[in-house]
């Protein structure tokens, strides 16, 4: 019965534990939309420049800060090059997450940008979402949680011998 019981115990925190996983994709998603909306807004300036002078090459605004004659400019090419690359970078990220909701939990378990993930992980507030998407999520999580360990328990009892009996022991040594 204490079997049944940890069997129950454990389904039920993986049903939690995967309920989880839309909540914080959702998060995540909306962090990085904001950031991205802010450096958008940070490179308005930039970008009619790069219009104006570079045909919106904003690469090219960069390299010629970088090698003007004015000592302010030059060292405005490094805070300039660093605003671009994350703009860039932020959207490489948005696009990601626009995907259909494996493709998003794919990329952060194996591509999200580190500092984004962890901003989003100290953040992140646990909530129970009763979505179509949490449930799948939460019921193939708890089966999948209980199957393994329920696998490494019988694994483990077989390399050990538990579950023979006596009998079947002294057959084996005759």
């Amino acid at each position: 019965m204490l079997r049944s019981y940890l069997r129950l115990t454990l389904f039920a925190f993986g049903l939690l534990l995967g309920v989880q996983v839309p909540g914080f994709v959702d998060d995540y998603a909306k962090r990085v939309e904001a950031h991205r909306l802010e450096s958008q807004q940070s490179l308005k300036g930039f970008q009619e420049t790069a219009r104006n002078f570079f045909k919106g090459d904003m690469d090219a605004l960069v390299a010629h800060y970088r090698v003007s004659d004015d000592p302010v400019m030059r060292s405005d090419a490094k805070s300039v090059g660093h605003l671009v690359q994350r703009s860039a970078l932020l959207e490489r990220e948005w696009q990601a997450m626009q995907g259909p909701w494996y493709a998003q939990a794919w990329h952060l378990a194996t591509g999200a940008d580190h500092e984004l993930f962890e901003e989003t992980l100290q953040a992140y507030r646990y909530q129970v979402l009763f979505t179509p998407d949490a449930i799948l999520w939460g019921v193939i999580s708890a089966l999948l949680l209980a199957w393994m360990v329920e696998v490494l328990v019988v694994l483990c009892g077989w390399m050990f011998g538990a579950g023979q009996t006596r009998r079947a022991q002294q057959r084996h040594w005759r």
